[in-house]
């Protein structure tokens, strides 16, 4: 009886210790699934750089959306965007780390070494094959430039543009705006550098482009002697810009969520007004 008694002493001590082995990894299990649920859950620890949130942005920026080439400073209207963007998701300013990118690598597909793009990119559906976007945080429209020693340099109405040579940008919404708005016959042209050189060599009476970049091509002299005759009424595009994140980028959700809250609390509207109130009130509406 004595042996078997601690023979069964023994098996009990043997259950009781494998029990508490099961207890012990079941309670580190818990804990170690609850701070990876807590990890997950951490917008901050989903970046590129856990803790810090890497945003690109063209090589040059160029104003208003980066004044200075500097978006570090915040200063112009897409740097400004970003930091209340980046505020909203729970990074300080110093957590904003800014890196540099070409606008067509940042559209393709595949992995990318930042966790968000911002440098005029159109919502489409085309792009939104390749990566996702955050809703927009800019609607551009579109706007005429001619020279002014020009026959159509005082024009007040589109109708007034109807016997014009108009230049575009193929592909563009300038060219589906012109064809609505003004004329069939449009001259075509591969980019904003070759229709701008057009209206400079007198090739074209008149080009049609976004509004912000008409404004900067004539402050620039990209066309020299230039005025901006004004937006076109009903050009503004619907899908508007927005922030580009690789696709399926865990911080899209959020970031369309921040914009969308900066849209409703009136902030981007206060700073479209401090950044692009040329580019936009203080021009004429063609109509």
């Amino acid at each position: 009886m004595f042996n078997n008694e601690k023979g069964f002493i023994r098996v009990a001590a043997a259950t009781v210790s494998a029990l508490a082995l099961v207890l012990t990894a079941a309670c580190g299990s818990s804990q170690s699934n609850s701070s990876t649920s807590a990890d997950s859950s951490d917008i901050t620890q989903q970046t590129v750089t856990p803790g810090k949130l890497t945003i690109a942005t063209g090589e040059p920026a160029y104003e208003p959306w980066v004044m200075n080439d500097k978006p570090e400073s915040g200063e112009g209207y897409e740097a400004a965007v970003a930091y209340d963007v980046a505020a909203k998701l729970g990074f300080k300013k110093s957590d904003v780390v800014w890196v540099r990118s070409t606008f067509d690598s940042a559209i393709a597909p595949g992995a990318k070494d930042w966790d968000m793009n911002i440098q005029q990119f159109g919502i489409t559906d085309a792009r939104k094959k390749a990566v996702d976007f955050s809703s927009s945080y800019y609607n551009d429209s579109q706007a005429v430039i001619v020279k002014k020693d020009g026959k159509f340099a005082n024009v007040k109405s589109l109708a007034d543009l109807k016997d014009a040579t108009i230049g575009v940008m193929v592909g563009t919404l300038a060219y589906d705006y012109v064809k609505k708005s003004i004329k069939d016959d449009i001259q075509t042209f591969n980019d904003d550098a070759a229709l701008a050189q057009a209206l400079d060599a007198g090739q074209i009476d008149a080009l049609v482009t976004s509004t912000v970049e008409c404004v900067y091509m004539v402050q620039s002299e990209q066309v020299k002697d230039a005025t901006v005759l004004g937006r076109i009424a009903g050009s503004e595009d619907k899908n508007g810009m927005g922030i580009v994140l690789p696709k399926d980028s865990k911080l899209t959700a959020a970031t369309t969520k921040a914009v969308d809250e900066l849209n409703s609390d009136g902030t981007l509207k206060k700073l479209q007004d401090k950044w692009l109130a040329e580019y936009t009130t203080d021009l004429t509406e063609l109509k």
